[in-house]
């Protein structure tokens, strides 16, 4: 019963990314979060508190505009004291010039009593680092700004 719970909060979760709910969604974060996301562009990097996971979420809404994350797989283990969620999905969008973008990746969550304390995501770099430089040359220069780390 308890994984079925665990599952529900983080398809809730990423629903909320796909609507954009931000502040809802980091609300429901430890304080002391911590996020990385995998590569050496704008949305890499490790962030250890709310603030800049919003502030990362707003980026990643802007960059990507028309984002979608399909959930393939949520696998969880442990207790509520400290649990381990791992989701493999699938994110698409439509780039600024048209272009289809797609990507593959997984988030480790570590959750401890029904809040986030640490997420961890990995993903084709090259494909995030393709799909930030087709925005770029677009328009969108906040595809090549700096990562947002705390």
């Amino acid at each position: 019963m308890y994984n079925y719970i665990v599952k529900q909060l983080v398809k809730k979760s990423f629903g909320m990314v796909n609507e954009r709910r931000f502040d809802e969604l980091v609300n429901g974060m430890a304080l002391n979060i911590r996020h990385s996301f995998a590569g050496d562009h704008a949305l890499g990097g490790v962030r250890h508190d709310q603030a800049a996971v919003r502030a990362w979420l707003g980026r990643l809404s802007r960059i990507m505009p028309t984002l979608h994350i399909t959930i393939e797989r949520i696998d969880v283990k442990g207790l509520p004291h400290n649990t381990l969620a791992i989701v493999r999905w699938t994110a698409t969008a439509t780039l600024t010039n048209g272009e289809p973008y797609l990507n593959k990746g997984v988030h480790f969550i570590t959750l401890k009593w029904g809040k986030a304390v640490n997420i961890d995501v990995y993903e084709d770099t090259l494909a995030v680092f393709n799909g930030l430089e087709a925005q770029f040359q677009a328009g969108i220069a906040e595809a090549h700004a700096p990562q947002i780390i705390s």
